[in-house]
């Protein structure tokens, strides 16, 4: 196989990095972005140049107007899309918001209606299929300490 043919066969997925936060129960911060109709994370694709780590926190920012420490990675989850072709999706621990930070969000609100936390339960009443499944075992990951391989957001059986 030439270098081109090679070159033409590999991947060349968009990625995408968000991150979870939690309150003092346990519940989930959801956005409700002006341009879908579900909720979603904070989060967005990653520029080129750009880790995923790096990408998650640029979000956060742009979109709710604060710099947490974003923690550790929960979860990877490949995701193609018909309309978007392969993507890979990280999903990231922003830990428990400190009062101060809750006080200081600014959401973007060209792309932000507004924000609320929510039962691991309820979402796949708030938020798409996928996403609620990628939600769900990201918090399992992080209650269990360790981080979660994903596929269309389930845990494929082993090969």
């Amino acid at each position: 196989m030439s270098e081109n043919e090679h070159e033409a066969k590999m991947a060349h997925p968009r990625m995408a990095s968000g991150a979870l936060f939690f309150d003092d129960h346990g519940q989930v911060l959801l956005l409700e972005p002006t341009y879908k109709d579900y909720r979603d994370i904070p989060g967005g694709y990653v520029e080129t140049g750009e880790s995923p780590l790096q990408a998650c926190a640029r979000e956060v920012r742009e979109e709710m107007g604060i710099e947490p420490a974003i923690g550790r990675l929960l979860a990877v989850d490949w995701a193609p899309s018909p309309a978007e072709g392969d993507k890979v999706l990280y999903i990231f621990d922003g830990g428990t918001l400190s009062p101060e930070l809750e006080e200081a969000i600014q959401l973007e609100t060209a792309e932000i209606r507004a924000y609320a936390y929510h039962s691991l339960e309820a979402m796949e009443g708030l938020t798409i299929p996928r996403l609620a499944r990628r939600i769900k075992a990201a918090a399992a990951a992080r209650s269990e300490q360790r981080v979660s391989y994903l596929e269309h957001g389930h845990e494929p059986t082993p090969q």
